[in-house]
């Protein structure tokens, strides 16, 4: 099975807006690993020892391959990523091989099929 992992950072007011675009384009599933912390280029701000940046969430999705980047530019417009500095930032990674997801294989196998 071709399959991409597409990541996704997200300010939190964003998630389900980016989970809604990535299902409507086509992901069959997501795993959301809420309340994380990151930092860019520049250290972030503390008040008296409390960090002062806002909540991110962790997107991850296994997508079919020949839908990959459509998701990734659907969940990029719909959580306004180029548009709103913060909002976040989304990545695919090449999946060699993967276990676990029988009760999406039909749905997977779908998508790459349509895709063809």
């Amino acid at each position: 099975m071709d399959l991409k992992m597409i990541m996704a950072f997200v300010a939190d007011e964003k998630t389900e807006i980016v989970l809604e675009a990535a299902r409507n384009a086509g992901a069959t599933g997501c795993t959301v690993f809420p309340s994380v912390r990151g930092e860019g280029l520049e250290p972030e701000k503390t008040f008296l020892g409390l960090d002062l940046t806002s909540q991110r969430d962790v997107l991850m999705f296994l997508v079919a391959a020949p839908k990959a980047r459509e998701i990734l530019e659907t969940i990029s417009k719909a959580g306004k990523f180029d548009e709103e500095p913060g909002t976040g930032i989304a990545v695919q990674i090449e999946i060699e091989d993967a276990v676990g997801l029988k009760t999406q294989e039909e749905a997977l196998i779908h998508e790459i099929e349509e895709n063809l």
